[in-house]
């Protein structure tokens, strides 16, 4: 995997999108925050608004970012790549393609946003 070949990371959510899913998602969060199934989504975002430290890295970096709820990238994606990822997940999107860049486990067992922060920074510069 080479930089200047990355296109953009593509975030996918394992939440559905839509104003009624938002407002279920951090009611989930408040009242049953074990079993909410989208660490992506509580790691980068507060109950309604995109952390402080998440936003200021996703705005001063110079990797692109596309950023989909699981029903959106299943509905853009899913010809091709559809059924081959579990949710959360970032992957690589590069020439029309779409490589693993963390895994749901791995999102998953993350604490904070600094955590994934320092996933993306570090193989960003693994690749070069």
């Amino acid at each position: 995997m080479k930089t200047e070949n990355i296109q953009k990371l593509l975030f996918v959510y394992n939440a559905n999108s839509g104003t009624r899913n938002v407002i279920w998602d951090s009611m989930h969060k408040v009242f049953s925050p074990s079993t909410y199934d989208c660490n992506l989504c509580d790691i980068t975002f507060g109950l309604v608004t995109e952390n402080k430290i998440w936003k200021k890295f996703r705005e001063q970096s110079d990797i692109a970012m596309s950023f989909l709820h699981k029903d959106e990238f299943t509905k853009a994606y899913a010809s091709k790549f559809g059924h081959k990822h579990t949710f959360p997940v970032v992957l690589i999107e590069d020439n029309d393609e779409l490589e693993l860049f963390i895994s749901t486990e791995e999102l998953n067992a993350m604490q904070s946003s600094e955590d994934l922060i320092d996933v993306i920074q570090k193989r960003i510069k693994g690749a070069v």
